[in-house]
């Protein structure tokens, strides 16, 4: 994930709305979202390098997603996948701020990371950049590649664009979600500093970004009404076109 866009119980009608891009490698092996076979109340999509996920959503109401932090000195080959954050959040029973406070000891063990986690009526965040666990307010908020509501130019533009769309729409229409994350636009100023090259500092600057070989994979939204009715449709894409979407609708249970 490189950008998620959420408004926690700050609408009249939707608990929850989420937009997020995830954004990877194009080699790396990627199952579009579904049901898992393995674990059927898991709706998520899979890498299938490391077997976790991004995001999901699971028929209970639990909800997690994952970006990295980009900083020299936080990955390596010895860290613990990212994914198994939100897998192990999903296909579990574990209480969301409890989950995070038992993460506290070992997440210098895994690779620099964002993780969300909660469901459609709360949410807790967690960071191994210095960030402990903290409870998330009811407003709209912003994450990328560093802490959450860091004012990166996607997210302020993405966040800001998010505000003002939800703040005249009674329903919601996904078609708008996803315009807001195709944005390639990138940034002039404000480029943030995180040991890349300005020039590609720039190039992962837009909420959506195609390059020859990295790029936006999938832009999911996720919608949860006040009678927890949810809805999660994905795009997916190959180098900035886009090549499938499934949309799945129920009740929370």
């Amino acid at each position: 994930m490189c950008l998620i866009i959420f408004q926690k119980n700050n609408h009249p009608n939707y608990k929850l709305i989420v937009a997020a891009n995830r954004d990877e490698f194009y080699e790396r092996p990627t199952a579009s979202a579904d049901f898992w076979q393995d674990h059927p109340e898991v709706l998520a999509g899979r890498d299938l390098s490391k077997g976790g996920t991004w995001l999901g959503l699971t028929k209970s109401g639990r909800f997690a997603a994952v970006t990295n932090i980009r900083k020299p000195g936080m990955d390596g080959a010895d860290k613990k996948s990212r994914g198994a954050l939100v897998s192990n959040y999903l296909t579990g029973d574990m209480p969301a701020e409890q989950y995070l406070q038992s993460l506290e000891a070992e997440k210098d063990k895994y690779s620099g990371f964002n993780l969300l986690v909660g469901n459609q009526n709360d949410m807790y965040y967690l960071n191994n950049d210095g960030i402990g666990t903290e409870g998330v307010p009811d407003d709209t908020h912003g994450l990328s590649n560093h802490h959450l509501n860091t004012p990166w130019p996607k997210v302020v533009k993405g966040r800001s664009r998010l505000e003002d769309y939800l703040q005249s729409a009674e329903s919601i229409d996904v078609d708008v979600l996803f315009d807001i994350l195709a944005d390639s636009e990138e940034a002039e100023d404000d480029l943030p500093d995180t040991g890349l090259p300005e020039s590609l500092e720039r190039k992962l600057s837009s909420p959506f970004i195609s390059t020859p070989e990295y790029g936006t994979r999938s832009s999911t939204v996720v919608l949860v009404d006040h009678d927890d009715n949810a809805t999660f449709v994905e795009r997916t894409f190959s180098k900035g076109v886009l090549t499938d979407e499934n949309s799945y609708r129920f009740r929370i249970e």
